[in-house]
């Protein structure tokens, strides 16, 4: 599975008209991948909360509709990294808004959304503006000259639960993706944590974190791609970067025989 992993970098200069272009014209350029990765709330900025209100939008506002356009001109599948999602709230005490990613078929039609579970701020920040997701989602990826690879979602702070890839590789994952706007501070745990996910549940990884810096926060960049044997693929500098790997899928299944530490799982 060829893989491709936008870091974008974004300031709070640029506009999301301005940045939805250059992120889409970024996606176009990716023809021939099978996967194509965005990172986390790239649309209204990952630590801009004061913004996000007002750039909250349904799953088939403005932005969605250029992902899928974007997904459909360069044929491929597009996770779209994630929105702040505007809808009916779904409890008494619900506010309607969550960190939703969105992932797009190579014709342009929307196959998943994946409503963020864990939210950061410790009550601050996500748990304050947004409400938390609660379904397990996993997408089946077609892949050119073979039969699709199911890939588990997650965004960012979830990659600190990992019983929620327990969830994922129980659903028949063999790769996880995950979006991120994880700062330069915690960087170091952000790509240990992704190795220790591929160990733990043998799938490979992918981390598409942002780079820059906005609303205060300077991001980490560093996103990575893991094999199921922990390898690091290929990894990302601090600054805006493509990464363009392949994820050799059978590579996964001979490290899960050789190594059959999941069969003797207990609980």
């Amino acid at each position: 599975m060829r893989v491709a992993v936008i870091q974008l970098a974004y300031g709070d200069g640029e506009s999301v008209a301005e940045r939805t272009a250059r992120v889409t014209e970024l996606v176009r350029r990716q023809r021939g991948h099978d996967l194509v990765v965005l990172p986390e709330l790239w649309p209204a900025g990952g630590f801009d909360h004061r913004h996000w209100p007002e750039r909250a939008e349904p799953v088939d506002g403005p932005i969605a509709q250029a992902l899928a356009s974007a997904a459909r001109d360069a044929g491929v599948t597009l996770h779209g990294g994630s929105i702040v999602e505007s809808g009916q709230p779904q409890t008494a005490d619900g506010r309607g808004c969550w960190n939703t990613s969105l992932v797009f078929s190579p014709e342009g039609r929307l196959v998943a959304t994946y409503r963020k579970i864990h939210r950061f701020g410790f009550g601050q920040g996500e748990p304050k503006l947004m409400d938390p997701g609660a379904d397990i989602v996993t997408v089946d990826v077609p892949v050119a000259g073979r039969e699709p690879v199911r890939v588990g979602l997650s965004t960012c702070y979830d990659l600190r639960f990992p019983e929620l890839y327990r969830a994922l590789l129980d659903r028949g994952s063999e790769v996880f993706v995950i979006p991120a706007a994880w700062p330069k501070p915690r960087i170091g745990h952000w790509t240990l944590l992704g190795r220790a996910r591929a160990i733990e549940d043998q799938c490979a990884v992918v981390q598409c974190n942002t780079a820059g810096s906005h609303a205060g926060h300077e991001m980490g960049g560093h996103s990575q791609v893991v094999d199921a044997s922990g390898a690091v693929l290929v990894q990302a500098g601090p600054d805006e970067e493509v990464l363009s790997v392949e994820i050799d899928i059978p590579t996964i299944h001979q490290v899960r025989t050789a190594f059959p530490v999941l069969a003797d799982r207990r609980l």
